[in-house]
């Protein structure tokens, strides 16, 4: 975009005019909605009148945080444990059940001294964002990863309240499709007062869209909190049960890709078996919790040896029986929040989402713990850091296939933890690169 158009332009008033109209027509079925999914999970409905961005009134400013969904919100934790040493306080918000415990199981002390506010975004248009900005009185805002609300945005900027992207990513595949789009919510990003991003090549990309004040600050998610129970647990199990035994662990498994994944364990198991070699373990974690019993089904009408995390396990990560792990094909992992247990146990981690035209999810749990990572051909969304980790030689971007006559002739750790290590400490530092950022930012 021409950063010297004027904004918003024409099509951006006109999207803006048809967005405000689609939410008044659709606020009924998008409430239904919530309420569908309340009867599996009381969360979503319980808190309704927070969409509509009812909340007490505040004594004191905030300073919010916008972090849709769990692992948006755990990437933020280093970054709001360092601003809630200020005297400010803070609100972050969600748009998932997920996303909001996850905020009040890390900031339990914070919420209860009353420095730390978790609760739902409001639904995307102009009073109940209003009543937000009302009880909150936003200092400024931070959009996590990469967000492109219309409203927050254009509310925000009438408001004057500075909204800035965070840890801030924009694939090239989404940049080319919004470009050619007469009407794109990103369209609206000009009307930020910055970004704070993970890569030059991303600074680039928002540079392009039209945002004036873009700081390089890196990949926030090699800073997030790592359990210490799940890596703990995870050690134990390696150690009493799967001393000898190569694990791979097959994480965010998408719709498409359980084919090609379950074609290539059974390859891979045959192979070793009949090389009279100890067959790895695979450990399956689907990306979405409602394709457990589907995937559980699918597994189960083959020749594997398989159980699953929630028959296997206690609560606590404890082997119920370890005879029956030691004897796996397929570890079903249906649980949730405990993907870094399943990373701790492995050897080398798949990531899926880039084996089907989806787009791949983050490595950057994976790297965190030392282990080497291979993704699919279809890596936009996260250029960064999986560009730099091929180039460094913790990563590679190969198919099923590809990967199975890898497995076939060489080891699954393909290479050192230490390297992988010095990889992640190569990228550290972005907590402190963006408390800089926000400084420069807010400086008239």
């Amino acid at each position: 975009m021409d950063n010297t158009t004027p904004f918003p332009s024409l099509n951006v008033r006109i999207m803006l005019l048809l967005y405000r109209s689609i939410w008044l027509v659709c606020l009924p079925l998008v409430i239904a909605y919530l309420f569908l999914r309340g009867w599996r999970d009381p969360i979503y409905f319980k808190y309704l009148g927070e969409r509509f961005g009812i909340h007490k009134q505040r004594m004191k400013p905030h300073i919010w945080i916008h972090a849709v969904s769990l692992g948006e919100l755990r990437s933020a934790a280093p970054l709001i444990e360092e601003l809630l040493k200020s005297d400010t306080p803070i609100v972050t918000t969600h748009f998932t059940p997920a996303g909001r415990r996850e905020s009040e199981r890390l900031f339990t002390t914070a919420i209860s001294d009353g420095r730390l506010t978790a609760c739902y975004i409001p639904f995307d248009y102009g009073a109940a964002l209003r009543r937000f900005f009302k009880a909150f009185r936003p200092k400024y805002g931070l959009l996590m990863e990469f967000e492109a609300w219309p409203g927050i945005i254009m509310n925000s900027r009438k408001k004057q309240i500075p909204l800035f992207i965070c840890n801030g990513a924009y694939s090239n595949h989404s940049i080319q499709r919004d470009q050619k789009r007469y009407f794109s919510p990103a369209k609206t990003l000009p009307g930020l007062s910055g970004a704070m991003v993970k890569s030059e090549f991303q600074a680039d990309q928002f540079r392009q869209l039209g945002v004036d004040k873009v700081a390089v600050t890196g990949e926030m998610r090699f800073e997030q909190p790592i359990p210490t129970p799940q890596v703990a647990a995870a050690t134990a199990i390696r150690k009493e049960a799967l001393s000898s035994r190569t694990v791979i662990t097959l994480s965010s498994i998408v719709v498409g890709e359980d084919t090609g994944a379950l074609q290539l364990i059974k390859t891979v198991q045959t192979h070793f078996a009949q090389q009279g070699l100890a067959k790895p373990l695979f450990i399956y974690v689907p990306r979405a919790p409602e394709r457990f019993g589907l995937i559980s089904d699918m597994i189960a009408a083959k020749p594997f040896i398989y159980g699953m995390r929630s028959n296997l396990l206690t609560e606590d990560l404890k082997m119920i029986c370890p005879e029956k792990i030691k004897d796996l094909d397929i570890l079903l992992g249906n649980s949730l929040g405990e993907m870094y247990f399943y990373l701790s146990l492995c050897d080398l981690a798949i990531i899926g989402g880039g084996f089907c035209k989806k787009g791949s999810h983050n490595i950057s749990e994976a790297l965190c713990l030392g282990k080497p990572v291979m993704i699919g051909p279809t890596d936009y969304g996260i250029e960064f850091p999986a560009r730099e980790a091929i180039e460094y030689g913790v990563c590679k971007k190969l198919d099923f296939e590809q990967i199975t006559q890898f497995l076939l002739n060489n080891p699954a750790q393909f290479c050192a933890s230490d390297q992988v290590d010095a990889f992640v400490a190569s990228h550290s530092g972005s907590t402190d690169k963006t408390m800089a950022a926000i400084k420069l930012f807010l400086d008239p």
